[in-house]
């Protein structure tokens, strides 16, 4: 396998990464938490082909894969940028490709990649964990439509979101796989009810309830009852990308610890003199490039056709993130002492960032369960 990102990707990856060491630094991404506006950069990235990257090209994209997406995150989770990347472009948009109808796609993709359109997944519920066939919430027949009730938990960007991709059941009961259909709502439709609130790594989240909210027949996504290996391929796109965030998270961390251990002063020289410290520094390095060999591998595999292929290896370079990311983040807040953990230095919000990255869809612990599973069933 290659593990080197060809010319056009790195072009991207560097044009992206001035953009934002220009206009997301630290200072403004701290003022951006205190008045939360995801758009702020949002037509920037359109304008730079960020957001049209994964989308096909014949709905109005540049018909990216997953290598791309990877390439996007890192560069925004070395900035730790707040919009909603993942779940916006590579999640629900991913989802409208895949399974929606010509009208859909028309209606849907085209301004999702020009940045005039975000999208968001409401899917998982509360007792849910990191199961995908929990789905309770439901949608029964009414006239030539659907009446849809119940609720979603940990919405990821719900709150910007103008329209939502809602899975409930049409037919079947929580666990069952078969029974699920996806359906495009309106945030702002009658009996939608939406409580945004910031999560702890400066994101942005969601609880979104239905009361009773109709939706038209062409609001179906697919075909109904059979939603959900498309909600699982496209949470798989998702966590894939999240690796690759995490990578730009840890490698961010890694310089910016190398260069305070080179400068921060003690026992009449800088500490980074001190070979203990020396070593805690390129095994920081090391799990951040094992983190990145495995999160290529992930993305990889996210394309395969085989779902038990695919599976593994976004499983394995998930299990791998989580583990890689805590032990970075761990030495990173060690060596920076107690201001490792303060508001005003960046280093507390990265290790924020990662442990936040390694509990959405399903943390280490979760992905080694399913490797395992694998290996078992093999």
């Amino acid at each position: 396998m290659d593990f080197t990102y060809t010319d056009e990707q790195r072009q991207l990856r560097d044009t992206l990464s001035r953009y934002l060491a220009k206009e997301y630094d630290f200072a403004r991404r701290r003022e951006m938490l205190r008045s939360p506006a995801t758009r702020t950069h949002w037509k920037a990235f359109a304008d730079l082909g960020v957001l049209a990257l994964t989308i096909p090209e014949g709905d109005g994209g540049l018909g990216g894969n997953a290598i791309d997406a990877m390439v996007v995150a890192e560069a925004l989770g070395r900035a730790l940028v707040v919009e909603p990347y993942v779940g916006a472009v590579v999640v629900a948009g991913g989802l409208v490709a895949d399974a929606g109808n010509a009208a859909q796609r028309a209606a849907l993709l085209a301004p999702i990649a020009g940045g005039a359109l975000i999208l968001a997944l409401a899917h998982y519920e509360l007792g849910d964990r990191y199961e995908l066939n929990g789905c309770a919430t439901t949608a029964r027949r009414a006239g030539d439509g659907y009446v849809i009730d119940g609720a979603k938990s940990v919405v990821l960007g719900g709150g910007e979101a103008d329209r939502l991709l809602v899975s409930a059941r049409t037919s079947g009961a929580p666990g069952d796989a078969q029974g699920i259909s996806l359906f495009v709502v309106e945030r702002s439709a009658h009996g939608v009810a939406v409580r945004d609130y910031p999560t702890q790594d400066g994101m942005r989240a969601a609880e979104i309830a239905f009361r009773s909210v109709p939706v038209a027949a062409d609001a179906l996504v697919g075909q109904a009852g059979e939603a959900f290996s498309t909600i699982e391929r496209a949470i798989d796109r998702g966590t894939a990308a999240l690796c690759g965030e995490a990578v730009g998270v840890m490698a961010a961390l890694t310089d910016a610890t190398l260069e305070y251990v080179k400068t921060r002063e003690q026992f009449g020289g800088p500490i980074g003199r001190f070979q203990a410290l020396q070593h805690r520094i390129v095994d920081m390095f090391i799990a951040t490039e094992q983190a990145r060999s495995m999160a290529i591998l992930a993305s990889v595999g996210v394309q395969s056709a085989n779902r038990d292929e695919r599976r593994r290896a976004v499983a394995m370079g998930k299990a791998m993130i989580g583990q890689s990311g805590r032990f970075v983040g761990q030495q990173a807040v060690q060596l920076h002492g107690g201001m490792g953990v303060t508001d005003e230095l960046i280093v507390g919000h990265y290790f924020k960032r990662l442990t936040t990255i390694n509990a959405t869809y399903g943390d280490a612990d979760h992905h080694l369960g399913l490797v395992s599973d694998g290996l078992l069933a093999a």
